[in-house]
């Protein structure tokens, strides 16, 4: 089983980053935001594979954030990093060349976070480094504000057609009702992380089929929620053997190349 979206954070500030996280979205976390702890839980459930990611929330952030990265990478086999990068950041070019000679996979991006419009040119440069070289992990959604509604995304993949992109949430963090403008998009993948939580069973197997369930990850966006708890939670979604499948593992082995 693969976990396509989790954070880890250095030992030494992962508890004040896990608290922080929780108090921006009013929820009590699961579990600690640590390398170590990430993998305990998943053991319980047999994840084996783990994609891992950071945000830098300011510029001078970024180098730091991909180095952690890369050094757990390296240090834990279970473990694929992507980067991150920040509109703000001075060379994103030559970042984009280091996450790559890094050995990461990929490069996450939270807009609520760090405060942009992700069809905002601000952000171009990143999506001009990335596009055609490393899938971009987006961030989607969320009711109380605008940077990364799912119309926004649909605009970056018109802009950049050569983008790949996953679109975390299901496509949009409480805003599953406007996920449709980016429904069956060949370069849109999803995933199930922070969503099942809040959706109904029906209607989250409404969203993974009317775009694919051979485009859709199973995440946890640990250390938010629990291995067992969203497995469970996947469990009891009316998919078939093939779509479970698929899901849990499938899809993450032939994006990544596994």
């Amino acid at each position: 089983m693969i976990n396509m979206h989790a954070h880890i954070f250095p030992v030494k500030i992962s508890d004040k980053a896990v608290s922080a996280i929780g108090d921006f979205y009013g929820i009590r976390m699961q579990i600690k935001g640590t390398p170590e702890h990430l993998i305990e839980d998943g053991k319980t459930v047999g994840v084996d594979r783990y994609l891992v990611s950071s945000t830098a929330t300011t510029p001078h952030q970024v180098r730091a954030v991909n180095d952690f990265i890369a050094s757990e990478q390296k240090a834990h086999s279970c473990f694929i990093g992507f980067g991150s990068l920040h509109p703000d950041y001075e060379d994103i070019a030559g970042e984009t060349e280091r996450i790559i000679s890094l050995g990461l996979r990929g490069i996450k991006l939270h807009s609520d976070f760090q405060r942009f419009n992700i069809d905002d040119e601000r952000a171009f440069p990143i999506y001009e480094a990335a596009e055609g070289r490393l899938p971009i992990l987006f961030h989607m959604g969320d009711n109380r504000y605008d940077y990364s509604a799912p119309a926004r995304l649909l605009k970056v993949l018109d802009k950049f057609p050569k983008l790949i992109a996953i679109a975390a949430h299901l496509g949009g963090y409480q805003r599953w009702d406007e996920t449709d403008v980016i429904s069956g998009h060949p370069r849109v993948y999803m995933d199930t992380s922070s969503s099942l939580m809040f959706l109904t069973p029906e209607k989250a197997v409404d969203i993974i089929r009317k775009h694919g369930a051979e485009r859709v990850f199973f995440g946890t966006d640990s250390p938010m929620w629990g291995h067992k708890e969203e497995l469970e939670r996947f469990n009891r979604l009316e998919l078939t053997p093939s779509e479970r499948e698929m899901i849990l593992s499938g899809n993450a082995e032939a994006f990544l190349d596994l």
